[in-house]
């Protein structure tokens, strides 16, 4: 029987993070959050906005920020509070807000302490290819985001899903965030979403970091936040499972990626435009099917 080349989205796996199913029939889902922990104060109040938006709206909302920047361009760059009091602190974002939490890991010692206070791990883009890093993070039995390399092939993720696959863990998301085209610059193929669904698992589009550029501003990367909502609308035509976008209430005095982060401000109605157009798309199968 010949698949279905209109079907959008392809049917993957279920992941469930804490609640929040991604993939198989599931609604789109979001992750959001700061890039780096700057500090209580702030990560609190994003994740206190944030889950009121997703109570608002109505949609499945994982909570991501980074305890430790550990691939910044300069050493001069901020990296987080340290990993242990990082950790509390999205441990307290749990707790405090019931949502679930995402964080980066760099190295593999950092997989089981991480994963006593996060609902899931994400491996950072230029790691995709670490296996100890990978190996790692799937003993630890919690969901594996996957950030997909700007330097690898979208059909060459299931080498790295078959890694974390080896331990017993097939919870896996693939995070499309752009190819490397020249110098300082990412272009998104949205057909890499449909080729990594193929594969079998959720596929998650990261709207920020498709507009980085990086290094762009000196020795830290700049970007076009201006971009995220079209790449993001673009991602969700073609069936992503979920959208990840980093979000400051001041993107210009972030200590991370604030060029490519969404003003927190503008997040409601960016999810409510995304929800909207993830619904429209979902009826296109039963549509076309008549």
């Amino acid at each position: 029987m010949q698949a279905d080349i209109f079907a959008v989205p392809l049917p993957t796996r279920e992941v469930d993070i804490a609640g929040v199913k991604i993939g198989a029939d599931n609604p789109l889902a979001f992750i959001a959050g700061p890039c780096v922990i700057e500090g209580e104060k702030i990560v609190l109040g994003i994740a206190e906005k944030l889950a009121g938006i997703a109570d608002k709206l109505n949609i499945p909302l994982v909570f991501k920020a980074s305890f430790d920047k550990a691939n910044r361009s300069s050493i001069n760059s901020f990296r987080g509070i340290g990993m242990l009091a990082g950790l509390k602190l999205l441990g307290k974002v749990r707790k405090k807000f019931g949502l679930p939490v995402l964080t980066d890991i760099h190295l593999p010692e950092q997989a089981e302490v991480a994963a006593e206070y996060v609902d899931a791990l994400q491996i950072p883009a230029f790691l995709c290819r670490q296996t100890d890093l990978l190996l790692s993070a799937g003993k630890t039995q919690k969901p594996v985001n996957i950030k997909k390399g700007q330097f690898l092939a979208p059909e060459d993720i299931r080498l790295a899903f078959a890694k974390v696959a080896s331990t017993g863990n097939e919870n896996v998301l693939f995070t499309e965030r752009g190819t490397s085209f020249g110098y300082r610059n990412l272009v998104v193929d949205f057909r890499s979403i449909a080729i990594m669904q193929r594969i079998g698992s959720p596929v998650i589009f990261d709207a920020g970091h498709s507009v980085q550029r990086p290094t762009g501003a000196g020795e830290v990367s700049g970007g076009d936040s201006s971009m995220i909502p079209l790449l993001a609308r673009a991602a969700v035509a073609a069936g992503v499972n979920a959208v990840f976008v980093e979000t400051h209430p001041e993107p210009e005095k972030a200590k991370s990626d604030g060029a490519n982060s969404l003003p927190l401000d503008l997040f409601e109605k960016f999810a409510r435009q995304l929800k909207t157009l993830a619904e429209f798309v979902r009826n296109i199968n039963s549509e076309t099917g008549k």
